[in-house]
């Protein structure tokens, strides 16, 4: 049981670290990552619930499924739970902040998934599940964040709403997109997600380095008072 822990908490605590340290400026304050990681954790047992009652529904196409019952429920559960913990945090005040937060929520719920899935079918099939699920719950984590990053800084109340609504549906789409490869591949679902994943962390590490770019932030709007001061 120790060696399941282990093989199924390190890839997440790996990802997440990675993703932490690429922070270029100020680092988020490690019991605020470690709280998002827990929720992410908790997550798991009302999504878990909620699509065990769905996939009893008889006749699901495989693109509900994938797109639906997996994409849709998982990546909206991980971003409304940012939303409300952190979207309007004092800490959240750089771009690059939704990245680290957003990765933190899904690496918690990969990693209790991950667990779960290893005493199920055993240790061996680790090191996949780190390169394939636990990795990809990573990446759409940075996506999530990198949109959410813009719709926070972005001083144009149209595309903060613009970006916010990407920060949810990319993330879905490719869920869904990485569900639908090895469901519908059968035997043969290596050949098409080897690809998807190379063009998945080409995108998410191309996103982590302009979130952390200055020229990223949008100049912050100044309040002032009626006489016209700060």
């Amino acid at each position: 049981m120790l060696g399941i822990i282990s093989a199924a908490i390190a890839p997440g605590v790996a990802l997440l670290s990675y993703f932490y340290l690429r922070d270029k400026y100020e680092p988020e304050p490690i019991s605020l990552v470690i709280r998002q990681f827990i929720f992410g954790i908790f997550l798991v047992f009302p999504v878990m619930a909620l699509q065990h009652e769905l996939l009893q529904l008889e006749g699901i196409p495989i693109w509900v499924h994938t797109y639906v019952i997996t994409g849709l429920i998982e990546e909206f559960f991980k971003f409304f739970i940012i939303y409300i913990t952190v979207f309007s945090h004092v800490e959240f005040d750089h771009p690059y902040d939704g990245v680290v937060y957003s990765v933190a929520v899904s690496l918690g719920f990969a990693t209790l998934e991950n667990f779960l899935y290893l005493v199920l079918n055993g240790v061996s099939l680790a090191f996949l599940r780190a390169l394939l699920p636990v990795s990809g719950h990573a990446l759409f984590g940075v996506l999530m964040g990198y949109y959410l990053g813009k719709s926070k800084f972005h001083q144009n109340p149209k595309y903060r709403r613009y970006y916010l609504l990407i920060a949810l549906l990319l993330p879905v789409l490719l869920h869904g997109t990485f569900d639908f490869i090895i469901l519908s591949s059968s035997s043969n679902w290596m050949l098409p997600i080897i690809p998807f994943m190379i063009a998945l962390w080409w995108l998410g590490l191309h996103r982590v380095e302009q979130a952390n770019q200055r020229q990223f932030l949008e100049p912050p709007i100044v309040k002032t008072n009626e006489f016209g001061s700060n």
